[in-house]
């Protein structure tokens, strides 16, 4: 069970270590952003290149975040009921409807695996004015959907632990529970 433990445990560092640096692309699209707009319109000259790196950084950082996304408890939920139940319940309800988050991420891996390596097989580029490789953009695809479904497999493999009361796991804080400590077994709701 130690090794099912340090697997998730990898997977959750994994993304958690990603995601950190990936958000520093935010930082890299302000920046050429200011530049365009200061080549612009104080220097009158325009850039062929800013906008269209812009997109594809946000692109980039658009699908390798997922998975720091997933492990922070970060992504959009529908919970007019979900947050109502217990914890038990609440597990056992998400272990059902995984299923649907693996058809889609699979789906999503297939095709984007697919794309990809015609891409890479190609070297494709862009075909604009400035003319850059897009080929590392549409790799970007596959790499955060796994990255994705194997956080989701950490997140399935918690929801077991928990709908089943294993003892010997206790799940990770929530995101925005990280400055306290998690909650002694006895105060655990059920």
């Amino acid at each position: 069970m130690r090794a099912l433990t340090a697997f998730m445990n990898g997977v959750t560092r994994l993304n958690d270590l990603i995601g950190r640096w990936i958000a520093w692309l935010v930082a890299g699209m302000f920046v050429f952003l200011l530049l365009e707009v200061g080549f612009r319109y104080l220097l009158n000259s325009p850039t062929v290149w800013t906008n269209e790196l812009t997109q594809m950084l946000f692109g980039i950082y658009a699908v390798m975040s997922g998975g720091y996304i997933m492990a922070h408890r970060g992504h959009v939920n529908v919970d007019l009921l979900h947050s109502h139940l217990r914890p038990r319940v609440r597990a056992v309800v998400d272990i059902l409807t995984s299923s649907v988050f693996f058809i889609f991420t699979l789906a999503l891996l297939y095709f984007g695996v697919q794309m990809a390596a015609e891409s890479i097989s190609s070297w494709e580029t862009s075909y604009s004015a400035w003319n850059p490789p897009i080929w590392p953009v549409k790799l970007a695809i596959p790499v955060g959907t796994a990255l994705l479904m194997l956080q989701g497999l950490v997140k399935l493999l918690e929801d077991i632990a928990i709908a089943f009361d294993l003892s010997y796991y206790r799940p990770a804080p929530e995101a925005d529970d990280t400055d306290h400590p998690i909650p002694e077994e006895s105060s655990r709701e059920y």
